[in-house]
């Protein structure tokens, strides 16, 4: 790919390049962001789940 104007040539090697330097700290983030939320959501379910048990038992004593 060359430009006739300004003589400026993109490989495909380099836009492979900065692909992949683009996708890898989205990806990160995104599994940073997905690990911490699945986090949460366990920590909630067993919470309630506690909850629960704490109830039953009340209720058996």
């Amino acid at each position: 790919m060359q430009t006739a104007e300004s003589g400026f040539t993109l490989n495909m090697g380099d836009i492979i390049f900065q692909l992949f330097s683009l996708a890898i700290p989205i990806v990160l983030i995104i599994v940073i962001l997905f690990l911490w939320t699945s986090s949460r959501k366990k920590k909630a379910r067993l919470d309630r789940i506690e909850a629960k048990l704490d109830k039953l038992t009340e209720k058996n004593e």
